[in-house]
């Protein structure tokens, strides 16, 4: 199966999980920490995730035109509670890779914490863009949705906020680091967090997760 493949096999679990309007939160939690768990735990494919997660969210959404609402805020809600699941993972991988400081470049680990403090925006942003030309109504209530998660602050960016704090705490944080000749070998801190966000999620019964 191509990655194209993939893609659209996420938004169309996203879309009928949304249309089935019965545990919607569930569902939506679920499939997406199986969608994070089956790449490495990188901006990049975090972005993905989101892109597809949010417009199988607003596919689904069209069904449901007397519980728009409800069914968009359990479908949103259950994205943002994946992401800082993720996030999670991410500071736990961090931690790991600041503790062993001669594979580790000062460089590696603050690009590992800028990704995790774009989360936030990448998933509020994604949720307005996959409304962009639908109806007044629909556009309305993400750009409402959007606008207080903006300003009362969401899971996932609460999350960063407390991971970040706690790193800086860490006794070798932004320390600079001599990076021996080894280093392509050395396994990313993005794949250690795949490994820990893969025992988060099996923790949580989370089904079919084995990458």
């Amino acid at each position: 199966m191509t990655e194209i493949d993939h893609h659209q096999d996420l938004k169309e679990e996203i879309r009928e999980a949304v249309q089935s309007g019965f545990e919607v939160h569930q569902k939506i939690k679920a499939i997406t920490l199986k969608a994070i768990v089956s790449r490495e735990l990188d901006l990049e494919s975090i972005r993905t995730v989101i892109e597809k997660v949010s417009h199988g969210i607003y596919d689904g959404m069209t069904t449901h035109a007397d519980h728009t609402q409800a069914v968009f805020t359990q479908a949103a809600s259950a994205l943002d509670d994946a992401l800082a699941i993720a996030t999670e993972a991410s500071k736990l991988a961090i931690e790991e890779a600041v503790s062993r400081v001669s594979e580790y470049s000062k460089q590696d680990l603050d690009r590992a914490a800028k990704d995790m403090q774009g989360i936030e925006n990448l998933f509020l942003d994604n949720l307005e863009k996959a409304v962009k030309g639908s109806n007044r109504v629909l556009v309305d209530m993400v750009g409402d949705f959007v606008w207080h998660a903006r300003h009362t602050g969401t899971s996932v960016g609460k999350q960063a906020i407390a991971a970040l704090d706690m790193l800086k705490q860490l006794p070798n944080w932004g320390r600079d680091t001599v990076v021996e000749s080894t280093r392509a070998a050395v396994i990313s801190v993005a794949e250690i967090g795949s490994g820990i966000l893969l025992g988060i999620a099996e923790s949580l019964y989370i089904p079919h997760l084995k990458k």
